[in-house]
């Protein structure tokens, strides 16, 4: 049985059973049983967040199933949660604790510093311990191919991007697009603008938080009011805005990002999904709770990248019409150049 601990949430995926805020079980009592066991700690964002969060969970209940591995997860609602479900999830007993986000890059810290025999991994951030495999992904490579395809088919010469925060790992998609655009602009002679981000200043437009989907609205309405037609928000919840002013506005399409937002929105967004840039953890967790069972497991980090299928953009599905063969075959060379180091998206948020 798949199960959470949840921790202030008053609701998680349908999937999961809820134990409120029972006691995580004591080592060696059950906590772990033949094939081990291993627990989740999310960010703020919750389990159900659409983005990364949701991914590693997905990726733990596959190795449950491919693995024996019983797998939960503990969930934070708020910054307050983060050290305490650290802290619950190392009492456990089990053999590999996964965070996830900068967010509880101290408590994982901390936590590994103070339980050396403990396995830990860590999304989407970097933790130099001995006992820590961070598990990070180069997303600028995919989001490049994002900014050319969104360049290739805006109908206004406008697109725009913003973030929730600016840290690395949002920055890191941002730099990726604009890049992606001037290079299409180079290629075609063009002058299409993209709103939201400046590279070089390392600055642009932020919504300040990853919950509030009013403000992921707001500020999609304001870059769709300068004439942009299709949206990056790198944002998680605070997407979803993005998508509905897309949706209310008309003629406005989205990029989702980490998840393929086709199959984790609701439904009646999908027309409007141009494509998302993915981070493809799920395989990182199966791969690193296996290296646990084996006794393989090493701090060496994990780096998702279009040669190693770790990042990705996904299909077009309801909008495949509106990328013409000769942009993908332009969209298929740049991803073979990257591939094979020919061409090289840099970023000061690089992993």
């Amino acid at each position: 049985m798949r199960r959470a601990v949840l921790i202030g949430a008053v609701a998680v995926a349908a999937s999961v059973v809820l134990f409120g805020c029972a006691p995580a079980p004591e080592a060696g009592s059950g906590g772990a049983e033949a094939d081990g066991c291993v627990r989740m700690v999310t960010n703020s964002g919750g389990l159900e967040d659409r983005s990364f969060n949701q991914s590693t969970w997905e990726g733990l209940q596959q190795a449950e199933d491919e693995l024996g591995v019983q797998a939960d997860a503990l969930v934070s609602t708020g910054e307050t949660d983060l050290e305490p479900n650290v802290q619950q999830a190392v009492e456990s007993g089990c053999e590999l604790v996964v965070t996830v986000g900068y967010e509880l890059a101290q408590a994982t810290l901390d936590a590994a510093t103070a339980n050396p025999d403990v396995s830990f991994a860590i999304v989407d951030e970097s933790v130099e311990a001995d006992n820590v495999k961070p598990v990070v992904f180069d997303t600028a490579q995919a989001s490049f191919l994002a900014g050319y395809l969104a360049a290739g088919v805006t109908k206004t010469g406008v697109v725009a991007t913003f973030g929730g925060g600016n840290q690395p790992p949002v920055t890191l998609f941002m730099d990726g697009f604009v890049d992606g655009v001037a290079r299409y602009n180079e290629v075609h002679g063009t002058a299409v603008r993209a709103l939201g981000w400046n590279k070089a200043a390392q600055d642009g437009s932020f919504t300040g938080d990853f919950e509030d989907v009013n403000k992921g609205k707001v500020l999609a309405e304001g870059f769709i009011d300068q004439g942009a037609d299709v949206i990056l928000p790198v944002a998680g919840q605070v997407g979803e805005g993005a998508a509905a002013a897309a949706v209310e506005r008309g003629g406005v399409s989205i990029v989702w990002v980490d998840s393929d937002g086709y199959d984790t929105l609701p439904a009646k967004y999908r027309p409007i999904l141009l494509t998302s840039v993915l981070k493809k953890t799920q395989q990182a967790m199966v791969d690193i709770v296996a290296d646990v069972q084996s006794g393989d497991f090493a701090n060496e980090p994990y780096v998702g990248t279009l040669e190693n299928g770790g990042v990705d953009i996904a299909p077009y599905h309801d909008l495949e019409a509106q990328v013409p063969p000769e942009l993908q075959g332009e969209l298929d060379g740049l991803r073979e150049a990257i591939i094979a180091g020919e061409l090289v998206i840099e970023s000061p948020s690089t992993p």
